[in-house]
């Protein structure tokens, strides 16, 4: 229950390292993976692999034994999850029993018919195209340093606020999560920077801390989000709408959260330390920091032009219909990689665009392996029936949208206790797909909410990934100034915070709308934006 997704085959940071060169104090190397390795439970022993494999056994022995295609689809389903819970590789855990499925099902034929088309099908759409070209992206930024300047940045613009170092906070994961593709990496980064800046300024504990662990969880909605191509793969929707889809709802969560750390420093002023200029309760020491003049604040943001450059790119080349997604996607990366040459001239930046290239490349093959069994788990629902099964049970139910909506919100969650967001969505979407048009579910508005909600699920105790990674980056004596951050405090943080995520997660059911305004606006003033 303590680590990440696996995709690209890269360590994660030691709890005492730094990740990043934020606060401009001295740091190790920072670590560059998009998808940090890991799992989101720890390796199962030797009983857990014994009852593991004998229940793929009994799974397979169900498979082979069958009366009817359909239950045979549903051992197969069985055997996905139990693959999922040994820490079996998602590519491996969804293909490897859709093979096998369709061969018991229907017979050698199918299984080499399934075998060739797959990989192909899965990953050669034109559109899926965008997808190494924003990793890329993330990846020079990375390297470039960006980290360190946008965070300075939002912490000159906000910290004369009610909170401002929070609403600052807030602003500069949500930026960094989405050019990074990594919520988790972002986290890293940002909890060894903003925890001491906000204690230094008389922050309580708590509310640093919370601060930290939900200020990237709108970065996989605004774009570019990595986890919006990839949905669009598996649901067959346009690209270009399934990215702008989500930064409307993106954009309004990290306004929500800002607002929330607002009223929190006018209603309880001494949890956010009143601003600045107060004693600092962990040691008793003068923690008033220096005032931020308009000058500064105009000149900070001379050291993000580049990422103002791309931002341009990116988005007026997609809203003027100069560029296709796919067009700005690589119009992006290029002016990425210029940037990362610029800024670290004089440091091999060669290396580390072959670096990022790499890192690239890991990412890019994990995820298209993983895309290539969802894939085959489609074709096994096809073939087996076992998807109009499904979609007939959940319909008898008598479910109104709402109420279906809202019994995923709890599925989700539950299911965020054991898998981290792609293989979440991976494993639902395809059986989902067909019940949500009988239900009037927008595909786009869907994946919006999926997104989400996998985000969500990585926050929420007791198992959720990030609330143990920020307790491990808490335990460092740079980092905590002397004061003992404990795992309640961490999950109490949490209860100030989720409620503001409840709501909003209602407000986007209530108001679907919201996520296919910017979409339709876009197609409108650019004539459309499929590739």
């Amino acid at each position: 229950m303590s680590a990440n997704t696996d995709l690209t085959s890269a360590p994660l940071p030691p709890e005492d390292s730094n990740t990043a060169s934020i606060t401009g104090a001295t740091t190790q190397k920072p670590t560059t993976a998009l998808f940090p390795t890991g799992s989101r439970r720890e390796r199962p022993g030797a009983l857990a692999l014994t009852i593991g494999f004998g229940l793929v056994a009994v799974c397979l022995a169900g498979l082979f034994t069958s009366p009817s295609a359909a239950i045979g689809g549903a051992w197969c389903i069985g055997m996905m999850l139990v693959l999922l819970f040994l820490s079996v590789p998602v590519a491996i855990a969804l293909s490897v029993p859709s093979i096998i499925g369709v061969y018991a099902v229907s017979g050698i034929p199918a299984t080499m018919n399934i075998l060739s088309t797959a990989p192909f099908s899965a990953v050669s759409d034109w559109s899926m195209s965008v997808l190494p070209m924003f990793i890329f992206m993330g990846m020079l930024l990375t390297q470039s340093g960006l980290s360190g300047k946008v965070y300075r940045v939002a912490d000159h613009w906000f910290s004369w606020l009610h909170g401002g170092i929070g609403i600052g906070t807030t602003f500069a994961g949500a930026g960094l999560s989405a050019v990074t593709g990594s919520t988790i990496g972002m986290t890293y980064a940002l909890g060894r920077a903003g925890i001491p800046e906000m204690l230094k300024a008389g922050y309580d504990r708590r509310m640093a801390v919370g601060t930290i662990m939900v200020s990237g969880m709108t970065g996989n909605l605004i774009p570019p989000s990595i986890l919006m191509v990839v949905y669009a793969g598996i649901a067959s929707v346009p690209v270009g709408p399934a990215l702008m889809a989500g930064a409307v709802p993106g954009i309004l969560l990290a306004v929500c959260f800002a607002a929330f750390i607002f009223a929190i420093g006018v209603i309880a002023p001494k949890l956010v330390g009143r601003g600045q200029n107060t004693e600092n309760p962990t040691d008793g020491t003068d923690a008033t920091r220096p005032t931020t003049t308009w000058r500064d604040r105009f000149t900070s943001l001379t050291s993000v032009w580049g990422f103002a450059v791309i931002l341009v790119v990116l988005f007026g080349g997609m809203f003027s219909g100069i560029f296709t997604p796919t067009e700005a996607g690589a119009a992006a990366a290029l002016c990425s990689l210029l940037l990362c040459l610029w800024e670290k001239r004089g440091e091999q930046p060669w290396r580390k665009v072959a670096d990022s290239a790499m890192n690239t490349v890991a990412a890019t093959s994990a995820i298209f392996f993983i895309m290539i069994g969802a894939t085959m788990l489609t074709s096994l629902l096809a073939i087996t029936g076992l998807a109009p099964i499904l979609t007939g049970l959940i319909t008898d139910l008598g479910l109104s949208r709402i109420g279906f909506l809202l019994v995923l919100i709890v599925l989700y969650i539950v299911m965020g206790m054991f898998f981290d967001t792609l293989s979440m969505m991976l494993l639902t979407i395809p059986i989902l797909l067909p019940t949500l048009e009988t239900m009037g579910v927008s595909p786009l508005w869907f994946g919006v909410f999926v997104v989400l909600l996998g985000e969500f699920a990585m926050v929420t105790p007791p198992v959720g990934i990030i609330p143990y990674i920020v307790h491990s980056i808490a335990k460092n004596p740079e980092v905590n100034l002397g004061a003992t951050v404990t795992l309640r405090d961490i999950f109490i943080s949490l209860l100030w915070f989720l409620p503001v995520v409840v709501i909003f997660l209602i407000l986007m059911v209530a108001v679907p709308g919201m996520t296919e305004w910017l979409p339709d606006l876009i197609s409108r003033t650019s004539g459309g934006m499929s590739g």
